[in-house]
């Protein structure tokens, strides 16, 4: 993603400072804020605290997490212990875990302090390219089924629904769910898309659409519930969600919402794509609803809503942005917040990854991914 005149990623090590800085997503769209990560402890709080989320993000941190670690490292054993904290910061997205045993793997056929500094940084790094290529063929891939339903609409808009925010920001550069729309944009396409709110943290309203405005996109923010009453009108050409974890079987743990998206799209005979690099596959799980961890996160994300206050900064009134919590329901009121839901197999239309468009069945998965079942 361009901002002004350089490009930036949500994440990035900093070579002048020694640093591994990130955007504060929290704060977005209302204010941009960069946050330095120096210690563990910091990558443990900037994951489970939401500054960065997204799959491929939280595992890309995490990889710079282990990197840290090294870096304050005195034993292989304080190295371990560290990782083991950084693996238990969230517990759904898969990237996390892998992306940590990844580097520490590495890290461990070093003998000497220095080399294991260097080689976590080197694969913190590794991984990070390694997401932002898979993301770049996701795109490609991607494009080829916007492209069908152009021709089939003579050239009229294709209408893309989303729900969460799957773009740069949760993956370092394209995206995954938004990588094919940005490719289909630069490729003259004409499409519009309808990007869900997402409650409770509103990542769609807040990140997804404050990304496709960036890039000049034509959307639309919708309440979490209008997307059936979209499709049974026709509106709606195809769906495009991302994932935090796959079975190897075709189950989709994603943002809260999600199932109930599919379940609307095969109502109506509408397209439901997930994208995802190989790296959101957990390929030791079968059964989604029973396996994959489901995180409940603090009720007062859904108890209160953040926003700015209507009025401030007003242009040309030299006003002062104001950013608030409101509480929405009644203080003494209970809340739960589940964070993901599961989306079975039979729902998904298929998945487009790195490696190609499958179906979302075991077998054409192992069809792009052989060596992994």
């Amino acid at each position: 993603m361009k901002s002004a005149s350089k490009k930036l990623r949500p994440i990035w090590f900093d070579r002048d400072s020694e640093t591994v800085k990130v955007i504060d997503q929290r704060l977005l769209p209302h204010e941009f804020v960069i946050v330095d990560m120096k210690t563990p402890d910091d990558v443990v709080t900037i994951i489970k605290e939401m500054y960065v989320r997204g799959a491929p993000l939280i595992g890309v941190t995490a990889a710079y997490g282990v990197y840290l670690a090294a870096l304050h490292a005195e034993t292989d054993e304080y190295l371990m212990r560290e990782c083991e904290k950084l693996k238990a910061a969230r517990p759904t997205a898969v990237n996390l875990a892998w992306a940590v045993d990844r580097v520490l793997a590495e890290v461990m056929k070093q003998k000497s302090r220095v080399e294991k500094i260097e080689t976590a940084l080197k694969e913190a790094d590794n991984i990070a390219e390694f997401e932002v290529e898979n993301c770049r063929k996701i795109g490609e891939y991607g494009l080829e089924i916007v492209r069908e339903i152009s021709r089939r609409k003579q050239g009229n808009t294709v209408n893309i629904l989303t729900h969460c925010n799957a773009g740069w920001l949760a993956c370092v550069e394209y995206g995954t769910a938004t990588a094919p729309m940005y490719a289909a944009y630069d490729d003259g396409i004409d499409i519009h898309v309808w990007v869900d709110e997402t409650r409770p943290l509103n990542q769609g309203a807040r990140l997804t659409a404050w990304e496709l405005g960036k890039y000049g996109i034509r959307h639309t923010v919708i309440t979490d519930n209008a997307g059936g009453h979209l499709m049974q009108h026709g509106m709606v050409d195809m769906v495009i969600v991302g994932t935090d974890r796959t079975t190897c079987t075709g189950d989709v743990a994603n943002k809260i919402g999600t199932y109930l998206k599919a379940l609307a799209a095969k109502d109506n005979g509408v397209p439901f794509y997930v994208a995802l690099p190989s790296s959101t596959f957990d390929w030791t799980l079968r059964d989604g609803l029973r396996e994959i961890p489901i995180e409940e996160r603090n009720p007062d994300e859904v108890r209160y809503v953040q926003g700015q206050v209507a009025g401030s900064r007003l242009q040309g009134a030299g006003g002062k942005l104001q950013v608030a919590q409101i509480l929405v329901s009644p203080e003494s009121s209970p809340a739960a917040n589940y964070a993901f839901d599961v989306t079975p197999a039979r729902l998904v239309t298929g998945f487009i990854t790195e490696r190609g468009i499958c179906k979302a069945t075991e077998a054409d998965i192992k069809r792009l991914f052989p060596e992994k079942l």
